[in-house]
């Protein structure tokens, strides 16, 4: 196993794909976009079908070596990776605010927690059972699948790629990495890192396309697809995986709700719950997304939210004064701004915000509407993006009907000044994470993942292990 010996990494020089441990370019590129100035601030390599194959090829050739690699050796390597990035903070933070938009410090804390994770992932252990039965005992192992395919969002690039890689290689499996097409530098300089400290082809990082997913998750080389995404993409790729039957973790979209109960503290709920809606613009998986507020405390809670918007410093993540960023990419962007016209064309009450003055940048002002109709698709449809719709509610058996009555359930909330009804409303709740009289949180020794049709199988924990292995029972007689 040959670890290390490359040049060190330059940060201002070309993009980059990482194959089977050598540096790559194409001739094909993609520009990355500054969301905060629509100028483009550099070039990533477009991975063609050739270099696909290249990379599975090269972590199928690698994955046997690392398969019998002892786990202390696979946890080191991963401490190394975490470590690296750590050492190149700055530099990366850097990267990261200009291809996602988010403020510098928002980017130091993404790398920061993405540390955290890989770190506290490679102490996790896999489950050791022997099972007897009628004279023969059965050890149950769990072994690595092979080759995975990790297809990271644009929304926290660098921390949900760790999601994928710390579980993936601490397994045992190989792993191709693609980062999305809006946001691939800084995880294509974190892929030149890993040269450095993993073997030639264990772990690969490519660029590319709309095209390039596709042609990964139908590609016969992969042994399971760990996707983050959208739910309409979610269905894709499950279709596109299926002639060969990969092997799926699947953490979809998912439209939170947050159940605000009489009793609290409603000043310190509802900077908390604006902070729960609008962190990286709106932009997060478990973002709050809908809050229902009963109806003694809606007023004051409306207030605070809409003094706190107007506070709120939204500009260049490069700004030191700067607390939220862009949208990240123009899709998503104009698709904000047709929710927002949207609820003005029905006549919804808009309190804070509204549509987006004619700029440079994909800025979005906060924006808050004021208890429009639950049928509205400002309600129904998860907006990822600084807007939030609060709706009044008079009786909880409403609220909690309201809140499950979509078809996805990743998080939701629950606030109350009675713990004991908090708890109970919570547990009626039809989402994978549910976090009572606390923001919301997650960590690398807790599963999460989704009811409905917000994903399929856990990341974090063990289960989230678990979901990179086949299980294998092994019988002998006693």
């Amino acid at each position: 196993m040959t670890i290390g010996g490359h040049m060190p990494v330059k940060f201002d020089s070309e993009f980059a794909m990482t194959i089977d441990g050598e540096l790559v370019f194409s001739e094909k590129k993609i520009p990355v976009l500054n969301p905060a100035t629509e100028e483009v601030v550099a070039h990533a390599p477009d991975c063609g079908a050739a270099q696909l194959d290249a990379a599975v090829r090269g972590a199928r050739q690698a994955f046997n070596e690392w398969r019998s690699t002892s786990i202390e050796i696979r946890r080191k390597l991963l401490e190394q990776l975490a470590t690296a990035i750590l050492d190149h903070l700055d530099p990366l933070s850097k990267i990261l605010t200009l291809e996602q938009g988010k403020a510098l410090e928002a980017s130091k804390a993404e790398l920061l927690g993405s540390v955290d994770w890989i770190r506290k992932t490679a102490s996790l252990e896999l489950p050791q059972d022997v099972r007897q039965d009628s004279g023969s005992s059965a050890a149950i192992r769990h072994l690595p699948l092979g080759v995975v395919a990790g297809i990271p969002p644009w929304n926290y690039p660098v921390n949900l790629s760790a999601m994928k890689i710390a579980p993936a290689l601490l397994t045992g499996n190989t792993l191709v990495l693609k980062p999305s097409p809006f946001t691939p530098l800084s995880m294509l300089k974190i892929g030149e890192l890993a040269r450095d400290i993993f073997p030639r082809g264990v772990f690969s990082v490519i660029s590319g396309g709309d095209e390039l997913g596709p042609l990964m998750t139908a590609h016969p080389g992969f042994d399971k697809i760990s996707f983050t995404g959208s739910t309409a993409t979610g269905r894709s790729v499950m279709r596109s995986a299926a002639p060969t039957l990969k092997r799926l973790t699947l953490e979809l979209g998912g439209n939170d709700p947050a159940i605000v109960l009489p009793g609290v503290d409603v000043p310190a709920v509802a900077q908390t719950l604006f902070w729960c809606a609008f962190t990286n613009s709106g932009q997060i998986c478990l973002a709050t997304k809908r809050i229902y507020v009963h109806e003694d405390i809606y007023d004051t809670f409306m207030n605070v939210m809409v003094e706190t918007a107007k506070a709120v410093k939204v500009g260049n993540g490069l700004a030191p004064e700067t607390q939220l960023g862009p949208i990240s990419n123009r899709p998503q962007f104009e698709r904000v701004k047709a929710l927002i016209k949207d609820s003005i064309d029905n006549g919804h009450e808009i309190l804070a915000g509204g549509l987006p003055e004619q700029k440079n940048g994909y800025f979005i002002p906060i924006t808050i509407v004021g208890n429009p109709p639950e049928n509205s698709r400002i309600v129904q449809e998860e907006q990822f993006g600084p807007i939030i719709p609060v709706m009044k509610f008079t009786d909880v058996e409403d609220a909690i009907k309201r809140a499950n009555a979509l078809d996805v359930g990743l998080g939701a909330m629950v606030w109350g000044g009675d713990h004991d009804q908090a708890i109970a409303v919570g547990k009626r709740l039809e989402a994978g994470t549910v976090w009572v009289n606390q923001p919301p949180q997650l960590a690398a020794s807790i599963p999460f993942g989704g009811f409905k049709q917000s994903g399929i199988g856990s990341e974090g924990g063990v289960e989230g292990l678990l979901a990179y292995t086949v299980t294998q029972s092994l019988w002998s007689k006693i």
